[in-house]
C-alpha cells in the first residue's frame, strides 16, 4: 500500500492538477493523506470536489506550520511505502513505478526533477545539477540535497523518524539524514516530477540565512540525530532485558 502525504495551505491555484497527477498512478487501495493548515481560500472545496475515496483530509483547530503539518499527515499514513508531495508540483506518469522498483533495494529514494515556473515553463532541466545533489551525512549536513517532494521511503524509516524533534529546520533533511545512517539511499537521475517555483512557495529553493544561523541549524540537526539514536538504543536494550527487570 502507498501513502502519499501532502501538507496544504492556500493551495487552490495548483492543488487540483497535483492531485490528479498522483491519483492517476495509484491503485484503489492506496491513499493520499492531505493535512490542511487552516487554509483561508477554497482549497478544501477543490479537494472535496475531486470526489475520490482514496483522498483523506485532516484539519485541525490551529495552524501548525510546514514541518508539523507534514508530521500530522505522516502520522495518519497507513502505507508500507510513503511518498511526500508538495501542493503545487506535477508528478510525471512514471514516478510511482520507478520509485516502487527502487524501494525493493533501498530504504529511501530521491529522484531528480525538472524545475519549472508557475505556468510549467522550464527553468532548469535538472534540480540535481543545480544543487549537486547526492547522498551522505556529512555532505547533507554541510549542504542539504534532500527535497521532500522528490522523496519516497519505506515504513521502517518513518517509524524511526516520527515524532519529529521540535527544533529541526525542515522535515525532509531530518528524514534524509536518518535514512543515510540506517539504510541504503539512492539518488536516481530520472526526473519524475515538475518542481514548480513561484512567489507563493511554502519552502524556499535557496536559503540566505546568516552564518550563525546556518551553524546553529547544523548543531541542532546533529544533536537531534544523536538524541534519537540514544532513545532507540535505550528502548532496544529494555526490550532485551528479562521480564523481571522491566
Amino acid at each position: 500500500m502507498i501513502s502519499v502525504c501532502i501538507a496544504t495551505y492556500n493551495a487552490s491555484i495548483y492543488i487540483h492538477a497535483q492531485i490528479i497527477s498522483i491519483l492517476n498512478q495509484l491503485a484503489q487501495n492506496d491513499e493520499i493523506i492531505i493535512s490542511d493548515d487552516l487554509s483561508t481560500d477554497n482549497t478544501i472545496e477543490i479537494i472535496t470536489n475531486i470526489n475520490d475515496a482514496r483522498i483523506k483530509v485532516i484539519k485541525g483547530d490551529s495552524t501548525l506550520g510546514v514541518v508539523k503539518n507534514f508530521e500530522r499527515a505522516l502520522f495518519a499514513a497507513k502505507g508500507d511505502l510513503i511518498f511526500l508531495a508538495d501542493q503545487d508540483d506535477v508528478w510525471l506518469p512514471n514516478k510511482v513505478q520507478v520509485c516502487k522498483t527502487l524501494l525493493v533495494n533501498y530504504i529511501l529514494v530521491v529522484s531528480d526533477c525538472a524545475v519549472v515556473d508557475s505556468n510549467l515553463n522550464s527553468l532548469s532541466p535538472s534540480f540535481f545539477a543545480l544543487k549537486n545533489s547526492k547522498k551522505g551525512v556529512l555532505k547533507n549536513i554541510y549542504k542539504n540535497s534532500y527535497i521532500g517532494c522528490c522523496m519516497a521511503f519505506k515504513r521502517e524509516l518513518l517509524d524511526i523518524a516520527l515524532p519529529f524533534p521540535k527544533t529541526i529546520p525542515m522535515h525532509d533533511i531530518w528524514i534524509g539524514l536518518l535514512a543515510d545512517i540506517v539504510g541504503d539511499v539512492v539518488f536516481t537521475k530520472e526526473r519524475l516530477l515538475l518542481y514548480r517555483r513561484h512567489k507563493a512557495n511554502l519552502s524556499p529553493m535557496q536559503s540566505n540565512s546568516r552564518l550563525f544561523t546556518k551553524i546553529k541549524i547544523r548543531f541542532v540537526l546533529l544533536a537531534s540525530l544523536l538524541n534519537r539514536f540514544l532513545i532507540i538504543f535505550f528502548k532496544s536494550s529494555i526490550q532485551m532485558l528479562p521480564k523481571r527487570y522491566k
